[in-house]
């Protein structure tokens, strides 16, 4: 069985005192760094929103953390991040980009937020990722990176919707709010939680 590697959004704007900072989230670099090369096949995805994204709250004057309705569904409202070709939305450069196969954007269209690596919120527009795995044959799918209770979480449920068997390993995560949570969330839904050690 062929396995896959998803590094979620190691992006400059998501490490500590980046304009959407998770705590403790350069912490994982390293042992990400040392997961790449050990699978079939190795991708990481990019927020890469487009100046004026729905998801910022200065889109819509409002304040950071209120919510809009996008689609149907309560979009959170985001500090102005990762905007295309900048300096934030960049992957960090300690990350060993040069053995990774493949590289997914997402979010780049104005109208619509993405979580997931997968699907863009509105659930129906594709960022080409699952064609990319099905064409390379791999059906068990190892997520680590940024963050757990979003982007980790949207991109494993969407995985686990489109038939792969999904490994979230927790230890090279980091959450903005509740961890436990949105691990348990993924548990119930059917992934598996594993830590560094177990591999």
């Amino acid at each position: 069985m062929k396995k896959g590697l998803l590094i979620v959004d190691l992006q400059y704007d998501f490490m500590p005192g980046g304009a959407l900072g998770v705590e403790r989230g350069d912490e994982i670099i390293r042992a990400i760094n040392d997961l790449i090369g050990k699978f079939d096949v190795t991708a990481a995805s990019q927020d890469w929103h487009p100046e004026g994204h729905v998801s910022f709250a200065k889109t819509h004057g409002k304040k950071v953390g209120e919510t809009v309705e996008v689609h149907g569904r309560a979009q959170e409202l985001w500090p102005i991040h990762c905007v295309q070709n900048t300096h934030g939305a960049a992957l960090v450069k300690e990350l060993n980009q040069k053995e990774i196969d493949h590289f997914v954007y997402k979010g780049a269209n104005s109208n619509t937020d993405s979580y997931s690596a997968f699907l863009d919120n509105d659930g129906e527009t594709e960022t080409g990722l699952d064609d990319y795995l099905r064409e390379r044959g791999v059906k068990k799918l190892y997520i680590v990176g940024l963050a757990t209770d979003f982007c980790v979480k949207f991109s494993a449920l969407d995985a686990l919707e489109l038939g792969y068997e999904v490994v979230v390993i927790a230890d090279a995560c980091r959450a903005v709010y509740d961890e436990d949570k949105a691990l348990e969330e993924m548990k119930q839904k059917g992934a598996k939680v594993a830590a560094l050690s177990d591999l």
